[in-house]
Order: C-alpha cells, then structure tokens, then sequence
C-alpha cells in the first residue's frame, strides 16, 4: 500500500478506536470516572490518560519535529510499568489523582490527537512530493507499527475500562447499571464434547496483520487426542456445582487455591448473591440481574475453574489444544465448536510462558508483555467486553490463577 493510503487508512481507525474509547467513558460520571475500587484495577480518568500518554510517549517524543509534552508532570503520573521511561506514580493509589480533572485528560487526548494527524499528514505529504518527483517514497515503518501497537494498546484499555467499571459499580448497594438496556436472555443448549486426533501442529501467530510479541514465533508442539466441550459452562451448570458442596469440599481444589478459598471466603462467583428466596443474582454492567442459567459463566478464577473441571470427572484445556482445536474450528467445513469469542475468556492450564525462540524487543516497549512471563495462567478467546476486530485464535491473555474479576469462564477437556 502506498505510504499516502497508508496515511489516510491509518488515520481513519486512529479517530476510530480513540473516539470509541471516550464514547465508554460517556455513560459515567466524572466522579464515577475517578474512582478506583482496588489495586489492581484502575480508574476511567487514569486508563484514558495513560493511553494518551502512550501516543505522546511513544510515538511524538521520538518522531515529533520540536517535540514538547502536554504537561510534563503528565509523564510520572501516567506510566503504568514502563521502567525503562522513569519513575511512575504508584499503581494502587490512582484513585487518589484528583488532578488532572477529566476536562483536562480530554483537553490533553485532544492535543495529541491533532498531533498525531498531522505527524501523519506529513508523511502523506512527503510521499506525494516524492512521487512528483518519480523518487521512491518515504515508508513511515516505524510510525504505522508504533501506531498500530498503540491502538491495539488502547483497545486492550477499552476492554479493561469496562471490566473495572464493573468492579467499581458492584460496591454500589444501589446496583447502579453501566448500560441501561436489558440483555438478551440466552438459549440453553446440551454440552458435547468434541473429539480431536492431535498429532504434531503448529501455533503461533499466521497472519498478515497485527500480533504481540508473546504470539511469536511461530512453532511446533506434540498434542495427544484430546476433546473439548463444544461450548462454554453455563451458569446453571457452575450453580449445581455451588449447590453440591463444591466450594466446601477440599478434594477438588488446589491447594493454593483451597487457602485463598478459604481465607477469603469464597462461596459463589464474584457477581453473584442470593436473595432471602434461594434466587441467585448476578451482578453486570446491565445492573443487578436474576441470573441466566443458559448464559455462559464468568468472572471466575482459574482455581474456581480447575475444581469445577475435577468434579465434572473432567480438566482445563492446554492452550495448544484449544488453538489446534479452534484452527479446526475455523475452517468453513468445521462447525463443532460455538462459543469462541465474544462471550468470556477461557481459562487454560498453561502457565503464561515465552514461546521457543522469544526475544523481547529493544527498549522500553520490549517491557509490553515478557516481564510478565511468571506465575500467571494462559486464557484464549476474548469476551463480551473485548472490542470488534480485537480477537484472534492465537492471542495469549493472561492473568494471575487467582483473578476473578476479568470476564473469564470455563470451557472443559478430557
């Protein structure tokens, strides 16, 4: 593609995933926008200045002509792990950054936006002089791949934008809703599992656009015979395993994962609560809602998972086995599999490791996604909150085995 569409095809989804990103943010309040409701979540003010504070970082410092931040204070506050940049304000205390106010993050999203355009617009520019010219136009390389990270950076944001949202809103005892809509009721379907041969394969990412690093390279695995579930566990189906004992009988969980059951009491999923009736609830962005048994179950841990998967006389897929089964799945002839994407992550029991032949990036970008290649679990697939176009068989979400407030669920195997 020509550096000058290249230009325009860029800038078109840089105003589009930027301007969704406020468009998330509309429903709530400043107030609800600047409040933090644990650690390891963060407030909406704070995930659209860091992504700002991405761009500006990444992308006008080094490319910008008499580069100048909006604020340099903004460069402390706005890191989130970025070591190799300096110093940053500490994680669990964003809630605290009263300063900027959201008229401000806007004001300053805007300013780099415009900058962005027109970092953009002179290459277009640069090309159409050159090609006047019949000299061989400039390629921007460097700026299409940092735009693109940073756009699939802030996508990643959007997503977590949301389910924080929903951790900050779930402390409300008026049950306030994000969206206002009623959700569609679900359809219960019977669970099958799905046969696979195995054998030698290739994962990793395939394609021509965009990846992360941790997708790379692209390599080969030996998979015994396995199957999967053709869909996701239900929350009827996670409800039975609630009313048999489940998270009262030790001989199907972890070990670790009994301690934290039993230090912090876990009974039930974290969204839910049952009225004086015996009726479950769930707690969502649509509000306190009577719960769904045909919906697919989330906001669970892997430990929840794991001891799910035992007292069905079942386990946790590898990640390998579920991409080897999904490529399957994917082809126009192979239709077994349904619930995919778009509905919870899924839970593997592959710990979050580099793939043979990893490297991580030079410099500060290299920091995205290897350091955090420890003690955390492989999920595959994507979620209601993880936006359109976001998604791929090979993409390697991750979390810690006790993470229960991203929208992860359970898909078994055998």
């Amino acid at each position: 593609m020509a550096a000058s569409a290249q230009a325009l095809a860029c800038l078109a989804r840089f105003t589009t995933v930027r301007q969704r990103s406020l468009a998330l943010a509309a429903p709530l309040s400043d107030e609800d926008c600047g409040a933090q409701s644990m650690a390891d979540a963060s407030p909406v003010k704070w995930h659209l200045a860091h992504t700002t504070w991405f761009f500006e970082t990444f992308i006008l410092e080094p490319l910008e002509a008499h580069f100048a931040p909006f604020h340099p204070a903004f460069r402390f506050l706005f890191n989130s792990y970025y070591n190799g940049i300096g110093a940053r304000h500490p994680r669990a205390l964003r809630g605290l950054l009263t300063r900027p106010s959201m008229a401000e993050v806007r004001q300053w999203r805007a300013d780099v936006d415009g900058r962005i355009v027109r970092l953009l617009d002179s290459f277009a520019d640069a090309f159409a002089d050159a090609h006047a010219n019949k000299a061989g136009p400039p390629v921007p390389t460097e700026l299409m791949a940092l735009l693109e990270l940073g756009l699939q950076h802030e996508q990643q944001h959007q997503e977590l934008l949301l389910t924080d949202v929903l951790h900050l809103l779930s402390h409300n005892a008026m049950h306030p809703a994000y969206d206002s809509s009623a959700p569609a009721p679900a359809v219960a379907t019977p669970l099958t599992m799905v046969a696979f041969d195995g054998g030698v394969c290739s994962m990793g990412f395939d394609g021509d656009g965009f990846c992360f690093d941790n997708e790379l390279p692209r390599h080969r695995v030996f998979v015994e015979p396995f199957a999967l579930a053709d869909r996701l566990v239900s929350n009827g189906e996670f409800a039975a395993f609630i009313d048999a004992g489940g998270y009262r009988d030790p001989s199907l969980w972890l070990a670790e994962g009994w301690d934290v059951v039993s230090k912090n009491g876990w009974q039930h999923p974290l969204y839910w609560q049952r009225d004086d009736d015996g009726q479950w609830h769930e707690f969502t962005l649509h509000g306190l809602q009577r719960l769904d048994g045909a919906r697919p179950l989330t906001c669970i841990s892997l430990y929840e998972a794991d001891a799910y998967a035992n007292w069905c006389g079942l386990r946790l897929p590898t990640e390998a086995e579920w991409e080897l089964a999904v490529t399957s799945a994917m082809s126009p002839a192979d239709e077994r599999l349904r619930q995919l994407f778009g509905h919870c992550w899924q839970w593997t029991s592959s710990s979050y490791a580099p793939y043979p032949g990893y490297a991580t990036a030079p410099g500060a970008l290299g920091e995205y996604n290897g350091k955090f290649m420890l003690n955390q679990y492989v999920l595959r697939g994507s979620s209601c909150a993880t936006p359109a176009g976001h998604a791929r068989r090979s993409y390697r979400n991750f979390f810690p085995a006790g993470a229960r407030w991203q929208m992860s669920g359970i898909r078994l195997a055998h």
